[in-house]
């Protein structure tokens, strides 16, 4: 079998490392070219998408949010699918990645894990299931040096819970903290509680609590590895499909 020719964006940064590395063991892809401002690597790595100086078949992107423009404007010029891992877009970035998966095939997630996205489809269906009668708490807790909060993917499964909601015509409101508030939940909120602390990788937990029974779906990433094979898998997925704009949930039907 022909291996699918892989380009990093960010290819100095920490996930691409990783995924650098776990390439390296694989027999279905090889990465071909990084790009970055700087950093050496087994491929080469140019400081512009201009210097790439060969063609792939998928890039994966874990750089920096603002480099989204730069990027699809490489994906549509050289018609290359990619899988966005970087999270923290802009509307305009946002809209440059939509435009071009109008011409090439485009996978984004805020999380890469088959994990998170499955518990996402789970949270998805427990919030169809369990309706207004349960409160619905999300609590993440990440490492002492993650600057963001809450974590995109809680905001990710809030948000499949809100989908949920709001196909059955409920109001939602995300509440992030209640120190400043002296009064009782109200029927709307999702709640998103954060907890940074040591060398958590990952934690995140959806609590539906009703009268008398509380149900949690959780999911709790032991290494990074598991981020980098989502990315890849992921990556192999939208080699060779068409134009338009998937997500992990995609990938995930594909397997079922």
């Amino acid at each position: 079998m022909e291996k699918i020719k892989v380009i990093l964006s960010g290819a100095s940064g920490r996930l691409c490392t990783v995924i650098a590395k776990l390439i390296e063991s694989r027999d279905d892809c090889e990465v071909v070219c990084g790009v970055d401002i700087t950093g050496t690597a087994a491929f080469p790595i140019v400081d512009s998408f201009d210097k790439i100086p060969c063609s792939a078949d998928v890039v994966i992107d874990c750089s920096h949010h603002t480099v989204a423009p730069k990027l699809a404007d490489y994906l549509v010029r050289t018609n290359t699918p990619a899988v966005i891992c970087t999270t923290g877009h802009t509307d305009d970035e946002e809209r440059a990645l939509r435009e071009a998966s109008e011409k090439v095939a485009v996978i984004k997630s805020r999380n890469m894990s088959l994990g998170i996205n499955l518990l996402s489809e789970l949270v998805k269906r427990a919030a169809t299931v369990l309706g207004s009668d349960f409160d619905i708490e999300v609590i993440e807790a990440h490492h002492r040096n993650k600057i963001d909060a809450p974590s995109g993917t809680a905001l990710m499964l809030a948000d499949a819970a809100k989908e949920a909601r709001d196909a059955a015509d409920l109001d939602t409101e995300y509440v992030y903290e209640r120190a400043s508030k002296r009064e009782k939940r109200g029927d709307a909120e999702i709640g998103i509680s954060s907890i940074r602390g040591g060398t958590i990788v990952g934690e995140h937990s959806v609590i539906f609590a009703g009268n008398n029974e509380v149900l949690t779906l959780s999911h709790s990433a032991e290494s990074r590895d598991l981020f980098g094979t989502g990315a890849i898998r992921a990556a192999l997925f939208i080699a060779d499909k068409p134009a338009g704009f998937y997500t992990m949930s995609d990938v995930i039907a594909e397997i079922l």
